[in-house]
């Protein structure tokens, strides 16, 4: 059962992500996302002018009157959002958290889905599969996601996308269009991702926070790492110690990118300091050019 506050949070974002669908993604999602090709409609009489590669011959045949087949473009997708749940998400130094901001992003595509009558389905995960939510159509399917992204407890405090990609890959028949919600703060995914990005679209979406890459000056403090429980006194007023926190920082970060371009996954990079809106149409422009 949600609180009154997480009642009203799902009530922002279903506002705030429903004016942006509207107002900025829904051609961009709808041009970028393809269906599965052309399905067949029906067949017709044959009329002048038309392909006579599209003659069905065991109808004209029987018939004695030419026939061909009509095929129509399959649009409709299933869009699987995935979100990372662990403890490093619910970390956040500026406007909100890496949790929060999941949780409005995966409002925003799966109402950009249900616009373009695309089903939507939910897994959350930490260091295991903490839950999952069936694909379906539908506003109140989709209020459901963001109260689930935004209530849910996990029992985990790590990561493991490996088995949150495995759980999708033997639960869904079909290709999906699939959003990876998470800080990536793990290695061993290159595997999970490349095989599962064989079947699917998977597209990466990268959680950051300013002080996941630099450490102010604020003199000892203790810090705890967020999956492992660990403690630690740092001496931030080190200006040596605050060089070598930046410069593992963006080594993890090009390890980070080196991994994504390495399996063709897609990625849009976010962080809690600014407004998610540019890292999309960025995206989406990209998107564009490549089809």
């Amino acid at each position: 059962m949600l609180t009154s506050e997480q009642l009203k949070a799902v009530r922002k974002i279903q506002i705030r992500t429903s004016h942006l669908v509207s107002d900025l993604f829904a051609g961009q999602y709808q041009s970028v996302f393809k269906g599965r090709g052309m399905e067949f409609a029906e067949v017709r009489h044959y009329i002048q002018g038309d392909d006579i590669r599209t003659i069905d011959w065991n109808v004209t045949a029987r018939t004695g009157i030419p026939h061909v087949k009509r095929f129509v473009e399959e649009r409709e997708l299933t869009v699987m959002i995935l979100v990372d749940t662990s403890a490093s998400t619910h970390f956040g130094t500026v406007k909100q958290l890496k949790s929060e901001m999941a949780a409005e992003l995966a409002a925003l595509f799966a109402f950009s889905a249900i616009t373009n009558n695309d089903k939507v389905g939910l897994l959350i995960f930490s260091d295991r599969v903490e839950l999952a939510v069936r694909p379906k159509k539908g506003t109140r399917h989709v209020l459901r996601v963001i109260r689930e992204v935004l209530g849910f407890t996990p029992q985990g405090r790590g990561t493991d996308i490996s088995a949150a990609l495995e759980h999708m890959n033997h639960v869904t028949k079909r290709r999906c269009v699939t959003f990876v919600i998470s800080d990536f703060l793990d290695p061993r995914a290159k595997l999970a991702l490349k095989i599962a990005n064989r079947r699917h679209d998977v597209i990466a979406v990268v959680l950051d926070d300013p002080r996941d890459l630099t450490l102010p000056d604020v003199g000892l403090v203790e810090v705890e790492d967020a999956e492992s429980g660990e403690l630690m006194l740092v001496d931030t007023g080190d200006a040596r110690v605050r060089r070598e926190f930046a410069a593992r920082a963006d080594a993890a970060r090009r390890e980070r990118e080196r991994l994504l371009r390495s399996v063709d996954v897609d990625a849009i990079e976010v962080r809690t300091d600014r407004p998610y809106t540019e890292a999309l149409m960025r995206f989406f422009r990209l998107r564009e050019r490549r089809h």
